[in-house]
């Protein structure tokens, strides 16, 4: 993980329409609340920028002391449609006011209509779906026991398997980490569920490998039989690149799950809601999830999570037994709605669209002045992705991701942590809201941080 230094530094003063840098960085004044959260909480809480978030407005972020950023971050992929937008404020004001702050599962209106919408995204709303929850663990640990649960209803227990790939990130709950691709977060299980089996996720890159041939191969070097797949998951993209499956690759993969009757998941959790210029970022395979797994941006504000999928898996389960402390909690879903609202009357996801055709050829452009530092990019939408490499290598770099990083930082372009395995990723994912001029001037941001730690490297 990515450590920063609470030592307080000059930095050049910053005043733009969008950036204000007025004092050291870290704010001096801002020390005693990390000393505090240090004293209270674990360590592993501590790992983002060292800024004190006051407010935050559309897309920019504010401190206390006058600084403000351009956000980078849509708080890590939450704010699809901006920062504290008054539409959410409002709806939730009118829900507090009426005094309903929460119902356990017991029916209110705003869950019956926020249903209703989430329904028409699907596939096919006549056949779909849908169960609310609150983080995106829970809604990818539900989709791991709805596959499990139909495949054993309908073909006994041998068809036991869930499929996974390397890379990969579902949570940090114990199912969602035995689903994860990352053997360092499963090494404090010490015996784990065998059933769980990952294979290399096609991106090109770290696997250059993206024939479907290959998950092929490594089942039947694991003894995994077709027949005995419960179900398959994968990130639409993958959050430390970001990397996307092949086309042909996905519809592949749907052809398979679909010879076999096993269950596909979809991890919409960072894709969903226009982050990558489609509703759902599997609509750019043009294949038909059985089990969606969404979070973050449904609600640009409070946690609320879902799973969306076909009525003969979430119905499998009997009234009482599949049920959330907060499914459908009055204000989350209040969020929902006025944020869903708010991304198609913007048209926030063709917006999305027409701003990563500006986004990623620019990037691209940038990693090409230093091609013996940053690896490749990857993107789509308003959400992508710099590796970066130790020199004339694909090993991954985290020092200088993090010294770029900073630098972002100290101008008033703000990124969460360094992300990936080895946290060589710098990672972009503006709010959908992000203005053409506001995009531009960051992006001159990067460039000038990129070109202070790598024109002198």
């Amino acid at each position: 993980m990515a450590v920063y230094d609470l030592t307080p530094v000059d930095v050049p003063k910053v005043e733009t329409k969008y950036r204000s840098i007025k004092t050291k960085l870290p704010v001096p004044e801002s020390l005693p609340i990390f000393a505090a959260l240090q004293h209270s909480e674990p360590r592993a809480m501590m790992g983002q920028p060292p800024i004190v978030w006051d407010k935050a407005e559309d897309f920019i972020v504010s401190d206390r002391w006058g600084n403000r950023w351009i956000d980078w971050s849509s708080g890590v992929l939450i704010t699809n449609a901006g920062h504290g937008r008054q539409e959410i404020r409002a709806a939730l004001r009118e829900v507090i006011d009426r005094g309903l702050l929460a119902s356990y599962v017991f029916v209110h209106e705003r869950r019956a209509r926020l249903a209703e919408m989430l329904r028409a995204l699907s596939p096919d709303p006549e056949k779909y779906r849908v169960f609310l929850m609150s983080t995106g663990s829970e809604a990818t640990e539900n989709c791991i026991k709805l596959s499990k649960t139909y495949a054993l209803a309908k073909h006994g227990p041998r068809k036991k398997y869930f499929v996974t790939f390397n890379y990969a990130f579902h949570g940090r709950t114990m199912g969602a980490q035995l689903a994860g691709g990352s053997e360092k977060q499963k090494e404090w299980m010490v015996d784990r569920d065998r059933t769980f089996v990952q294979v290399p996720f096609p991106d090109g890159y770290k696997n250059e490998n993206t024939s479907f041939e290959l998950f092929l191969s490594t089942l039947a070097e694991k003894g995994v039989q077709p027949r005995d797949i419960a179900g398959v998951m994968t990130e639409t993209y993958q959050g430390g690149g970001p990397d996307f499956l092949p086309v042909d690759y996905a519809q592949k993969l749907e052809a398979f799950s679909r010879e076999h009757d096993i269950v596909m998941c979809y991890d919409e959790v960072q894709a969903g809601f226009g982050r990558t210029g489609k509703m759902f970022g599997f609509e750019h395979y043009g294949v038909r999830p059985d089990l969606i797994a969404c979070g973050k941006g449904i609600s640009s504000s409070l946690p609320l999570s879902a799973v969306i999928g076909r009525e003969d898996i979430m119905g499998i389960y009997a009234p009482g037994s599949m049920t959330s402390t907060h499914s459908g909690s009055p204000l989350p879903v209040a969020a929902a709605i006025a944020s869903l609202e708010i991304i198609q009357k913007e048209h926030l996801v063709e917006r999305a669209a027409r701003l990563g055709d500006i986004l990623i050829p620019e990037v691209r452009r940038i990693r090409a002045k230093y091609p013996q530092n940053l690896g490749c990019v990857q993107g789509m939408g308003l959400v992508a992705g710099i590796q970066v490499v130790k020199p004339g290598t694909r090993t991954p770099d985290p020092e200088t991701a993090l010294r770029i990083n900073i630098a972002c930082f100290h101008k008033g372009l703000l990124m969460f942590a360094p992300v990936a395995a080895s946290g060589e990723c710098v990672k972009i994912a503006p709010p959908l809201t992000i203005t053409e001029d506001a995009l531009r001037e960051s992006l001159q941001v990067l460039e000038e941080a990129v070109d202070e730690v790598l024109g002198t490297a």
